[in-house]
């Protein structure tokens, strides 16, 4: 399986899903603005191409910047608090930090040479202007390039306004055919209608078609699917008499921002009764959405889940709706600004709240399945498909948490998720929205004992240990009061990980091992009975206890076999490499090593993937592949600094990891290391790990 996006070093940019019509002085100015500043903004309004230039001006000048190009769609963000994370979160920063996230942020950026793009701004302003003057002013080789219907307002950003695109008359000399309004017409009619040629028979509808339009490239675009049903001259009459109803419907609105919304809601109309309310029900949704997620969600009597499949096809038949398919199946979305469109009708509907309830229901549905499934065999399957969730889990927390009386379901959602926030890369979300939840459910409960230990895991995954072990003793007591015999088992593991943190080898041994007694009667896997053999085998390895260690971790990796399950295994297979270490099995170690490496290759899991790096470098020490071990040393250093607390803190990994660095500089001569340190300081996690494994690709030791 691929390496999880945002890993690599070329960025995350989009893929370009239609051709590109026109603009070509607009792409020009774009990239001298752009090479003469650093922070430039194009604005205009909504559907003039905003997005879409800025995508093809990306891929135009991606060779330009070494560290990539990175792209951060904030349209359908509500809470200006998140924007720092989610702009985080698509650079594909590793979520496990308990630092302020513009450190991390900064500090990620650095001295990288790189472009990021922050797509529609204009409903965080004032949040994204801040975080934009912090990252320029720490990174001299960034450049940011927003998209907003208004501009940041910082005194050296340059702003260049999107006019809609050319109509036929701009420009007198210019011929019908190469006008870039009829042209996009063309070009999205031929997608539409496979046999529509532009002629001498049909240029002049089409031209007059692209003037009323104004050139608005969401209009022509949506003008263009029409041709399905009808001919130019019948959409042209149609728009006209569109116009006339709306010509007294906002006196105060822009004539563009009427030719907007008149193509729109004329490509409303044109649906049938039971796709429009379907349309407007879909708004609901955050991001893409899977079919069934829409039976759920949308159906009741008026719409019966079984009709829901025919008018999602037709939605998308009328370009209303995207349809995107890839290894991970079939989902949809609407498009921005059909989503707002589709907003308004819900509103006017009265059905928001109702909407609202049945998506919370959904994923707090879906949230029970995948951690119930997650310790099987489709762990990957829930890995990948609770990321694409990401923005309707939040969507859907956000909900509960604003409104009366449903505060307790946002700390089931989260806590049912605790798999996504330890080991899919939300640790720093996951913590922020567990401490918000918890503070609005004060009254002791289950739901809230079960947040707590899941508030404790997330902060021993950000080397938080005093953090992980107060909220594991506050699990601890509100459990016993509650009388929750799980929560105080799950408390008690958790409390033994934030000793092991913590270097009190005891006290971890002593609670792991109650951890792991209680949960071997009913054979829960996760995140009670693995997690605590792995950490006590790692507890007896530093004690001396090898037989004991391996005895244990091979009895993990056998159930892991059974079961399916990989993200523990990779663990077992790390803990298992520094077992061999300790007894002289250097290179069995090494196979241990990079096994657990290759199964992290499945996962977003930055902490997992450094401690194994940690041990690879020991190991190249151990086998005198010094060059090899140094690089690992610099892009540890390198990456621990945006993941977390270098090594969690833990006084065992730390002391292993300084020991590795003194002897492979001793070893190496003070500058062969610094060469090769400053080389693998430039590694990314995808890249040091390709070192690790010596991949073909990796680079070649000297």
């Amino acid at each position: 399986m691929a390496t999880p996006t945002g890993w690599r070093r070329e960025g995350n940019l989009p893929a370009e899903l239609t051709s590109f019509i026109g603009r070509t002085r607009l792409l020009a100015n774009l990239k001298r603005h752009l090479s003469e500043s650093r922070l430039v903004t194009v604005t205009g309004i909504g559907g003039v191409g905003k997005s879409r230039t800025v995508l093809r001006l990306a891929h135009q000048v991606r060779s330009h910047y070494p560290d990539g190009v990175w792209f951060a769609d904030l349209a359908r963000l509500q809470d200006a608090g998140m924007v720092k994370h989610t702009i985080a979160s698509a650079l594909g920063i590793a979520d496990q930090s308990s630092r302020a996230e513009s450190e991390s942020l900064s500090e990620w950026v650095g001295e990288r040479d790189m472009l990021l793009i922050i797509d529609t701004c204009e409903h965080l302003v004032q949040g994204c202007a801040e975080l934009v003057h912090e990252l320029l002013e720490a990174a001299p080789n960034l450049k940011v390039l927003a998209t907003s219907r208004q501009s940041l307002h910082l005194p050296y950003e340059h702003v260049v306004p999107v006019p809609p695109l050319q109509v036929p008359g701009d420009d007198p000399a210019e011929s019908l055919f190469t006008n870039e309004s009829v042209q996009l017409f063309a070009a999205r009619a031929g997608g539409s209608v496979p046999d529509f040629v532009l002629d001498e028979d049909n240029i002049a509808p089409v031209a007059e078609l692209c003037r009323r339009l104004d050139g608005i490239p969401l209009a022509i675009e949506l003008a263009a699917v029409r041709l399905r049903a009808l001919s130019v001259e019948q959409i042209l009459g149609l728009l006209a008499d569109r116009f006339s109803l709306l010509a007294g419907a906002s006196r105060t609105a822009l004539p563009r921002h009427q030719t907007l919304r008149a193509a729109i809601g004329w490509s409303h109309e044109l649906c049938e009764p039971a796709e429009r309310l379907l349309w407007a029900r879909l708004s609901v949704f955050a991001g893409d959405f899977e079919l069934d997620a829409a039976r759920f969600v949308c159906s009741d009597g008026r719409l019966p889940s079984e009709d829901i499949t025919d008018l999602v096809t037709g939605l998308v038949e009328k370009s209303i709706l995207l349809i995107r398919s890839n290894h991970a199946g079939v989902r949809y979305k609407l498009i921005d600004t059909l989503a707002e469109y589709g907003e308004e009708w819900l509103d006017k509907l009265g059905q928001k709240e109702q909407m609202a309830q049945r998506h919370l229901e959904y994923y707090l549905s879906l949230a029970q399945r995948s951690e119930d499934a997650w310790s099987g065999p489709r762990q990957i399957y829930w890995f990948v498909r609770m990321r694409q969730e990401h923005d309707n889990v939040r969507v859907a927390l956000e909900h509960a948490l604003r409104s009366p009386g449903k505060s307790a379901l946002a700390l089931t959602l989260l806590s049912s998720l605790w798999f996504m926030w330890v080991c899919c890369g939300f640790a720093r979300e996951g913590r922020l929205y567990l401490e918000r939840a918890l503070e609005a459910n004060p009254t002791v409960s289950k739901e809230r004992c079960k947040a707590l230990w899941v508030l404790s895991y997330v902060k021993s995954a950000q080397g938080d240990s005093a953090g992980a072990l107060a909220a594991a003793e506050t699990c601890s007591t509100e459990a016993v009061r509650v009388g929750d015999s799980r929560a105080v088992i799950l408390a008690s593991k958790m409390q033994g990980t934030a000793a092991l943190l913590q270097g009190d080898l005891q006290k971890a041994s002593a609670l792991l091992g109650v951890a792991i007694e209680f949960n071997t009667e009913n054979r829960e896997l996760n995140p009670g009975l693995l997690p605590a053999i792995v950490e006590l085998s790692i507890v007896l390895t530093t004690q001396g206890e090898l037989y004991e260690a391996e005895s244990l971790l091979q009895d993990c990796l056998q159930v892991c076999k059974e079961r399916g399950e990989l993200w523990v295994s990779s663990y077992a297979q790390w803990a298992l490499a520094g077992t061999r270490i300790a007894t002289g099995r250097i290179t069995d170690a090494l196979q241990n090593a990079r096994e657990a490496l290759r199964i992290k290759r499945h996962f977003h899991d930055t902490l997992g993937t450094l401690m194994a790096l940690e041990t690879a470098a020991r190991i190249f020490v151990l086998s005198d592949k010094l060059t090899l071990a140094a690089q690992l040393l610099g892009a540890l250093q390198q990456n621990w600094k945006t993941a977390g607390l270098p090594q969690l803190g833990a006084p065992w990994m730390t002391e292993e990891h300084n020991a590795c660095m003194r002897d492979c500089r001793r070893r190496m001569g003070e500058l062969a290391y610094k060469d090769a340190f400053e080389e693998g300081a430039r590694l990314d996690l995808d890249e040091a790990s390709a070192v690790a494994l010596d991949d073909p690709d990796a680079p070649d030791e000297s």
